[in-house]
């Protein structure tokens, strides 16, 4: 017995649309560390604007943290581009480091 066309076609296109479901609880923590981070950016701001230096720098620390997490975590569900867009953010948070002197 050949196997169908029509099988082979609707299999495929069953785990093509199973993949992301399976991978969407990777891409919710990713999301949700960006959504973190960006939560702590406004806290920065604050505590620059306040003169808080030793704190603004340890959230510095803190929104990298999250920023490789998140990296990690669209890596995993397959979302490169989402990964991409992140290093740039990293990039970006490593120069506001050096303007606040935070090294």
């Amino acid at each position: 017995m050949r196997p169908s066309p029509r099988l082979a076609l609707a299999a495929g296109l069953a785990l093509s649309l199973a993949a992301p479901a399976l991978a969407a609880p990777a891409c919710l923590d990713a999301q949700r560390k960006v959504d973190e981070a960006n939560a702590l950016r406004y806290q920065f701001r604050q505590e620059a604007r306040l003169g808080n230096h030793d704190r603004a720098c340890d959230t510095l620390d803190e929104i990298g943290d999250r920023y490789a997490d998140a990296r990690d975590a669209f890596e995993d569900c397959g979302a490169g581009a989402a990964a991409i867009d992140l290093r740039s953010e990293s990039r970006a948070l490593r120069a506001a480091k050096a303007v606040n002197r935070c090294d």
